[in-house]
């Protein structure tokens, strides 16, 4: 299916159109496992309602072809192991179909005499398909096996409920880059207005981009260049005029509308100089997604309904961006940060060891976090953290590189 889903450091209105083209291909069905075979490795769907809606009638039952995600998801539902059944998809479709079909519509025997014994039963379950239409005669894509109690937040509807509470906050923002996933959408926003020195938690800081290996893998994982160009041109190298060591208050929220992660929003503080986030994971705001439970054939909440849903999400939108970014929550914590940032680090190679051993690296980001704590040559606490979180700018994975940022303000206060 000929589908943008991933980008990664877009421009606002960028994402704002992909998720636009999206919410225009998808289809959300609650189906019996009844409805659902494996064949050839995809999921086959029979017995469904066709679709009404403003693009016309959409036949729903055929052939669906899961996502890596998807994989995950049907795995977890029907307790086989995800890399095996991802592998048995991709090598052994035959396995796959196998397994899956065999738990989805359990194993009966007939006798001599007719009668039937059922040795396995049938899952008796309905779950929750979340599905892009299939374009010009192809397959359609399977995005997601979830529960049929998943609460739907969509990414398109969250990042307008996000946008309505930040204006009803009256506060003047940037949104600085979004990426999208097939399993999650991520968006760091900051406040140009709301920035306070932090001279001891950048002292003697350097951009680590300045260095055109650092540069090329950040620019490597970034496939809106559009946005890169822009980003490049504003950064410049170290600290010139309007670039000095000031920290900016800022905030992410993130969604999954696949049962990857719930909707979050977390304060964070942004470095301009190196866009460098140093997010406080233990002040996010989290929405787990679970509604009731839903009758099968098409998803079509009530207005009412999902209303109801974002207008919770906008208010706590606006409650926190109205607290984080104020001055005088910016000021206590880059004092609190401040006082743990002037650590000395000694010895940089054993200090990444044992901290990545400490917060569950990997080897490759330990020697890259190492890479970047050089480059930058802050041989502090500080120091650290902002090797992380430059070195999560080259991460592929946005996901990931959000996991490393909220760690990096944990490995400055382990270092002594």
């Amino acid at each position: 299916m000929s589908l943008t889903t991933t980008v990664r450091n877009a421009g606002f209105e960028h994402m704002l159109s992909m998720l636009r083209t999206q919410n225009a291909a998808k289809i959300d069905v609650v189906a019996p496992a009844t409805a659902l075979r494996a064949r050839g490795g995809a999921i086959e769907l029979s017995g469904i309602e066709p679709v009404v809606d403003d693009h016309g009638v959409t036949l729903v039952d055929g052939l669906y072809v899961p996502t890596a995600v998807a994989d995950t998801t049907i795995a977890a539902k029907l307790g086989i192991g995800s890399k095996y059944l991802r592998f048995m998809r991709t090598e052994r479709p035959d396995l796959f179909d196998a397994n899956v079909n065999g738990l989805l519509h359990g194993k009966s025997k007939r006798g001599a005499d007719g009668t039937v014994t059922t040795i396995h039963p049938a899952d008796s379950r309905s779950f929750l398909l979340r599905l892009f239409r299939g374009q010009d005669g192809e397959a359609g894509v399977l995005r997601a096996l979830l529960s049929d109690r998943f609460g739907m937040v969509d990414n398109l509807d969250l990042l307008t409920a996000v946008l309505d509470g930040i204006r009803q906050a009256d506060a003047q923002v940037e949104i600085r880059s979004c990426d999208l996933t097939d399993s999650s959408m991520h968006c760091k926003v900051y406040s140009p207005t709301v920035e306070r020195l932090a001279p001891t938690l950048l002292a003697g800081y350097r951009n680590p981009f300045a260095n055109p290996e650092l540069e090329a893998e950040r620019q490597r994982v970034t496939t809106d260049l559009d946005t890169w160009r822009r980003l490049a041109a504003a950064e410049g190298q170290g600290y010139e005029p309007g670039s000095e060591p000031v920290v900016f208050a800022g905030f992410r929220f993130s969604n999954s509308e696949v049962g990857s992660g719930s909707v979050t929003l977390k304060p964070e503080l942004f470095v301009r100089v190196c866009r460098n986030g140093l997010t406080l994971p233990a002040l996010a705001f989290r929405k787990v997604h679970l509604g009731q439970r839903m009758e099968g054939g098409m998803i079509s909440w009530s207005q009412d309904t999902v209303k109801k849903q974002l207008d919770v999400i906008a208010a706590q939108a606006r409650d926190h961006v109205r607290e984080w970014l104020s001055p005088a929550f910016l000021a206590r914590q880059v004092a609190t940060l401040e006082e743990q940032a002037g650590a000395p680090v000694t010895e940089p190679q054993a200090t990444v060891q044992v901290l990545g051993r400490e917060l569950g690296f990997t080897e490759a980001e330990r020697e890259g976090v190492l890479r970047h704590f050089i480059a930058a040559a802050q041989p502090t606490a500080a120091g650290i953290a902002h090797a992380i979180t430059s070195y999560s700018q080259t991460v592929a994975d946005p996901a990931r590189a959000d996991s490393l940022d909220d760690l990096a303000l944990r490995a400055m206060a382990l270092v002594r």
